[in-house]
């Protein structure tokens, strides 16, 4: 346990120490259907022994819970203290790839045990098991094979409720557990969090049903044969799931070799595209996007400089001026990325953010000066974030700001260069959650707790083109003494490193950014 923290080796305590008092009662309960509880752990055990003993390439995810069937069987079927007992062996058995894998596995039994004792409590009240009692069943576990001969039908749809109340007891307990674990290991910022139970209750809603069915069989007068058939089609659905997963896991490997290759021509700018990730997806949340959107979101803001493998290495690590061809030459990196991701299918909606994340709302943006609404929504959110990173972090043209500073011009650009909306979600975000990069590799990185931007808000009321710095107050104002000075431009044309050649002013997002 030397890996986790005190906070979550004693999270994990308390949940064996509740999974031990509530399956106690079945060893000492004379009513405990053994026979029952045999035979569901051993198939939850032999489902999941499947999975760690097949090859390599074919075998499925870790931690995908494939056989909770078999866990919502026993729900069912059995009294809840006996259903928690059913759930042991089988968690005990699963493969963990990271350490500590001991407690990993002793932390995934006490979990399941003690969603399916709740699962089976509200079972129970709701009258379930009744309405799943096969005539002649007798004790709990009973095959159906009674004195009355006549066929038995499940008590539908009343079977139905209960169940689906199980079901979704049996996931939300899982989610409180696993939420309750990440924030005692990670600190309250973990963002693995978000959407946990968005994404969770479908599968398990779709377990509980195949756990239902196999209830049914299993009380009915074909007997326990009939209810591992059940299990045949659920097989071959989570062999699809698995599938599915490796196919993600392909994604996440295409995305991380292409951030690195970015990273790795540009030392300036390492940690970048994470960050700019990051600063997206919170944008995002903060406008209420879906979490499938909001991930499309996030893939887009790491990939929207890959096209920087296109452009010289000497022009993006120079330290002088541009001159007014090389700045063209680096201007056609979001087209040179949209053509390296064009045949990703995955990607879909993050290619446009690509290609436009350097558009303008006012139309003098590249590549094809589109303004306002013509821009796409993803587009319009990396760009604000892309220039906030590149604001608060060094590269080889430009010192970091301070966060405060970066927020309020981007206030000051907003309307002309960004999106307002995208700017009051972001300095929103900030101001509620602080700013915690997730890649800090940059020496004068910036890191800002939760309220602190609150600050900039309400310091920086200022009328859209007022030079950033002078009419912050407080703190912002103070940073900004401390930076080179900034000559005052219209707004979105702030100069973030020198130029020759005499040229126009260079078009870019805010101070830093390429």
């Amino acid at each position: 346990m030397r890996a986790l923290p005190p906070t979550a080796r004693a999270f994990v305590l308390a949940a064996v120490l509740a999974a031990a008092a509530c399956a106690a009662p079945a060893l000492t309960d004379p009513a405990t259907p053994w026979t029952a509880v045999v035979v569901l752990a051993a198939l939850y055990l032999g489902c999941e022994l499947v999975r760690v003993l097949a090859p390599t390439d074919r075998r499925a995810p870790d931690g995908l819970g494939c056989f909770f069937p078999v866990v919502m069987a026993a729900v069912f079927l059995l009294p809840p203290a006996a259903a928690a007992l059913v759930a042991v062996p089988g968690a005990l058995a699963q493969t963990v790839v990271q350490r500590p894998a001991g407690v990993r596995r002793v932390w995934h039994a006490a979990q399941q045990a003690v969603a399916a004792h709740l699962a089976g409590r509200v079972h129970g009240l709701l009258g379930g098991r009744g309405a799943t009692a096969g005539p002649g069943s007798g004790a709990p576990g009973g095959t159906g094979h009674g004195a009355d001969p006549s066929p038995w039908v499940a008590d539908f749809p009343s079977v139905l409720l209960p169940a689906a109340a199980a079901a979704v007891v049996f996931c939300l307990v899982l989610t409180a557990l696993d939420t309750g674990i990440l924030a005692a290991a990670e600190g309250p910022a973990a963002d693995a969090r978000h959407g946990l139970l968005t994404r969770s209750l479908a599968p398990h809603c779709v377990h509980g049903l195949a756990g239902l069915m196999m209830a049914v069989m299993w009380r009915s007068s074909y007997g326990i044969p009939a209810a591992l058939l059940v299990l045949l089609p659920m097989y071959v659905s989570c062999w699809v799931f698995a599938q599915y997963h490796r196919e993600r896991a392909a994604h996440r490997a295409t995305i991380r070799a292409l951030v690195q290759a970015v990273d790795i021509k540009d030392r300036y700018t390492r940690g970048h595209s994470e960050r700019v990730g990051q600063a997206s997806a919170m944008i995002a949340r903060e406008l209420g996007m879906a979490d499938d959107r909001l991930e499309v979101v996030r893939i887009a803001g790491i990939l929207h400089d890959v096209g920087k493998l296109g452009v010289p290495t000497r022009l993006l690590r120079k330290d002088g001026p541009l001159t007014p061809e090389e700045r063209r030459v680096i201007e056609l990196h979001p087209e040179y990325g949209h053509e390296m991701v064009r045949g990703i299918g995955f990607l879909g909606e993050a290619r446009s953010a690509i290609l436009h994340h350097h558009e303008r709302v006012d139309g003098s943006g590249y590549p094809y000066g589109l303004s306002g609404e013509q821009i796409p929504v993803l587009a319009r959110v990396v760009a604000v974030a892309d220039s906030f990173d590149a604001m608060t972090s060094t590269r080889s043209y430009s010192r970091a700001r301070p966060v405060e500073v970066a927020l309020t011009e981007l206030e000051r650009c907003a309307g002309a260069q960004f999106d307002p909306a995208m700017v009051r979600a972001l300095v929103t975000a900030i101001g509620r959650h602080g700013w915690h990069p997730v890649v800090t590799s940059d020496d004068d990185l910036q890191v800002i707790g939760a309220g602190a931007a609150a600050v900039t808000a309400t310091a920086s009321g200022t009328p859209a083109g007022a030079a950033a710095g002078t009419a912050a107050a407080g703190p912002a104002g103070t940073a900004a003494a401390a930076l080179p000075a900034v000559p005052a431009q219209p707004p979105g044309l702030a100069a973030d490193r020198p130029r020759g050649g005499g040229g126009p002013a260079p078009e870019r997002p805010a101070p830093g950014s390429r």
